[in-house]
């Protein structure tokens, strides 16, 4: 999805912990959000660049470019009816809900996303960086059905492993550098475990009901909208999450990149100059196209 943003990231990140409003976005009629993204987080959101929390139920954005960071579309189960994606990597796929789309859009693609007739898509939108010895990688993606995720059941909870592994279990792998994505639902006054390995971010979201987050270094409370960012200091570090109510909430964990970068809109390169190259080639249909008939 689009931005008219510029940011230049130099990793600063301190240990602070405290919650964070998203930033709420209305694009047109049909697009709603909650937009998180790393300036709010000192560095701790680190490799993410940008969450979006958003329901959409018609065309928005239109074909757009990416480079230089994978676009990561997580489709929540109560979802609506199908999600149209479309890429230059020839991809045509309609994401049904639950569903994950992995695009690493490398030296650059093109994509579009846009719920079908009728439909509502509910899902997380995450750019995704990329370290500078990828950024001019060959795009890849990964389609990864809802059916095909493992899921961990225990007393009061449910959570998904869209993506890596948790809980003795292991989903599949990003076709970047690896990531865990859980889409838990837990039941008020109940419990679940996440361990983080050392020196790993995460990025806590609190999608509906009340959570309390209990680790060494902190003990605090996340409403419905809004997130924390943590990294792990001690190996294997236990992340507590416990339910003061009927809960949904999701946990984004990776090794961060500590590399600087340059984010302006689609793009994020490691110097400016690289970024408005990006915006030339893509001027110039360098990046690829889609069949939008």
């Amino acid at each position: 999805m689009p931005y008219d943003l510029l940011e230049t990231f130099e990793n600063t990140a301190d240990k602070k912990q405290t919650p964070v409003q998203g930033r709420p976005l209305s694009v047109g009629t049909g697009f709603e959000a909650l937009s998180f993204t790393h300036a709010m987080y000192s560095g701790l959101m680190d490799p993410l660049i940008m969450v979006d929390h958003f329901t959409m139920t018609e065309p928005t954005f239109g074909p757009h470019a990416h480079a230089g960071l994978s676009a990561v579309s997580v489709l929540f189960e109560d979802s609506e009816g199908a999600f149209s994606n479309k890429d230059s990597l020839g991809n045509d796929i309609d994401l049904q809900p639950g569903d994950l789309y992995w695009l690493k859009a490398g030296r650059g693609a093109v994509h579009d996303e846009k719920p079908r007739p009728g439909a509502r898509t509910h899902a997380l939108q995450l750019f995704v960086n990329l370290p500078a010895r990828m950024k001019y990688d060959e795009p890849e993606s990964l389609h990864i059905k809802s059916s095909d995720m493992p899921q961990i059941i225990g007393t009061g909870y449910r959570a998904r492993l869209m993506l890596g592994q948790s809980g003795g279990l292991r989903g599949a792998t990003s076709p970047a550098l690896p990531m865990t994505i859980l889409d838990v639902h837990l039941d008020e006054g109940e419990s679940f475990e996440h361990e983080i390995p050392l020196g790993h971010t995460a990025w806590i979201l609190s999608v509906d009901g009340s959570v309390e987050l209990q680790s060494k270094q902190a003990t605090l409370s996340l409403d419905a909208g809004s997130s924390v960012a943590m990294r792990a200091e001690e190996k294997n570090r236990l992340l507590i999450i416990s339910g003061r109510s009927t809960a949904h909430f999701v946990i984004l964990q990776a090794e961060p990149l500590r590399e600087p970068f340059v984010q302006r809109g689609p793009f994020a390169m490691s110097t400016e100059q690289e970024v408005d190259a990006m915006f030339t080639a893509y001027a110039a249909g360098k990046l690829g196209s889609i069949d939008n008939a």
